[in-house]
């Protein structure tokens, strides 16, 4: 994407000076010779030029995005769109400017498909080249991932099954209306089986 800021960026840019995760991703973009990455990038995937729709992609920006993906472990493409629309440090880390969405879950699929084994090998090696000149090690992180999810009930815990069977104890001897000693049931729904 373009270096030139928009109005969103500056009016960021004094909040960001203390963010531990745009820190992260600074540390992570600083030491890679991102225009290495990008040479090998463009001889193995080429971009469409289509007069019509959105300007596609930079294949740089989508790689990084595979990345962040890899190095952080977001399970999905569509978390991953989330995830960078979300995060101020994904999207300097990315060089999308702040006002401008990330590419589409889809994109991330049809970038992965189309971009070959033998391309992914050599982009991952000058990577990992490119850290062992520097003395640096990459492991992988973890970006949190919190869902709700609508339950229709949780477990009982022994706890409250011992509780509830104590409270529907039958005194010693108590028979129900056929002459059969009542037991506890632990459907909650239920009162008694017989």
């Amino acid at each position: 994407m373009s270096n030139s800021l928009g109005f969103a960026d500056l009016a960021l840019a004094s909040s960001l000076k203390h963010n531990r995760s745009l820190k992260l991703m600074h540390t992570l973009n600083d030491p890679i010779e991102w225009k290495r990455v990008e040479q090998i990038l463009i001889a193995h995937y080429t971009v469409g030029t289509s007069g019509e729709g959105a300007d596609a992609y930079p294949p740089l920006l989508l790689f990084k995005c595979m990345l962040l993906q890899k190095w952080l472990r977001i399970n999905s493409d569509p978390e991953l769109e989330n995830q960078i629309n979300d995060r101020l440090s994904f999207k300097k880390f990315l060089g999308l400017s702040f006002d401008r969405p990330s590419p589409d879950h889809s994109t991330f699929s049809r970038f992965r498909s189309r971009l070959s084994k033998n391309a992914m090998d050599q982009i991952n090696s000058e990577i990992l080249r490119q850290f062992e000149t520097k003395g640096l090690t990459i492991n992988e992180g973890i970006a949190v991932n919190a869902r709700l999810v609508k339950s229709a009930s949780r477990p009982i815990s022994k706890k409250e099954i011992d509780e509830l069977k104590k409270k529907r104890a039958t005194p010693q001897g108590k028979l129900d209306k056929n002459g059969k000693p009542k037991k506890f049931c632990r459907d909650l729904d239920s009162n008694w089986v017989i």
